[in-house]
């Protein structure tokens, strides 16, 4: 009898084990959508951690602030004495707005890759292990939030929509370093366009990859990389950072880049999601399209 109890013990554990073997696999699946259960438990837990959030953010902020007043005086003579060339920069921007509109009206042009809408969102949580950079915010499906929308900071890009529910979302960070986490991306450069794609990060340098460059493309250390608009998800124009290395790939066909990323993937609590009203690519294009 205690030798049918041990087997059985067992062979329960090993059922156990291959259930549980069984759940990690299909959690890790690459899915575009969540099921009904899984929606219904990200948004309980995202109402929760929506409801500690918000006072331990007036908390901080608090503090923050009154730090902050201390270097005031400094920053607002800095600021004042770069006023003039604000100003200069100001109307150059508005004249050549004008002649950019001028330009559209005379050519029938009525959109462009560069437009777009913006949706604050809250960050209600961040995954604690260091396999995945994800985070996650008080906006979902209800609030008009879709997969593969751009997610960027006051600084510039930070990441995309991984998974919508119904009022919560998953960000992927782009440093999260998951093989199908690409964005289209182009060096701002004055001369020539230059395209490439961001894959990967850095760990040691702390710096995003640019890769797939041409390897005659004539790029520089301190030149801005933005979004290309290119892939069909993102609009143009989104600051990703500033180049600090150029090299050649290890078979010399084509250079890689090291971006200083613009924005912070630290501290996030508050984020926006940039719907692009261009036309895109249709669904089943953009499923196969890596990145934005």
């Amino acid at each position: 009898m205690p030798q049918f109890f041990s087997n059985k013990r067992l062979i329960v554990l090993l059922v156990s084990i291959i259930l549980l073997v069984a759940l990690v696999g299909y959690s890790m699946n690459d899915r575009r959508s969540l099921t009904w259960p899984e929606q219904f438990v990200k948004d309980s837990v995202g109402w929760v951690q929506t409801v500690f959030q918000q006072p331990a953010l007036y908390v901080a902020g608090f503090f923050e602030n009154v730090n902050n007043m201390k270097n005031l005086y400094e920053e607002n003579q800095i600021l004042k004495a770069h006023l003039d060339h604000y100003a200069e920069t100001a109307v150059e921007v508005n004249v050549l707005r004008r002649q950019n509109k001028n330009l559209k009206e005379a050519l029938d042009i009525t959109e462009s890759l560069f437009d777009h809408k913006v949706r604050p969102a809250l960050v209600i949580h961040r995954s604690p292990d260091r396999w995945n950079e994800y985070i996650g915010i008080n906006k979902g499906e209800q609030h008009g939030v879709k997969t593969d929308m751009a997610v960027i900071t006051s600084k510039g890009l930070v990441g995309k929509v991984k998974h919508v529910s119904q009022f919560t979302s998953t960000i992927q960070l782009l440093t999260d370093h998951d093989r199908t986490n690409r964005i289209s991306a182009m060096v701002d450069a004055e001369d020539k366009e230059v395209f490439g794609f961001i894959e990967g990060y850095d760990e040691i340098s702390g710096a995003l990859m640019l890769r797939k460059i041409e390897a005659d493309a004539e790029i520089e250390e301190g030149q801005k990389v933005i979004t290309s608009g290119l892939g069909g998800v993102f609009p143009q124009g989104l600051l990703i950072g500033e180049i600090i290395r150029v090299e050649a790939d290890e078979y010399g066909l084509t250079k890689n880049a090291y971006v200083q990323p613009s924005a912070s993937f630290h501290n996030l609590d508050y984020v926006l999601i940039i719907e692009r009203t261009s036309p895109q690519l249709d669904d089943e294009i953009i499923s196969k399209q890596e990145g934005g």
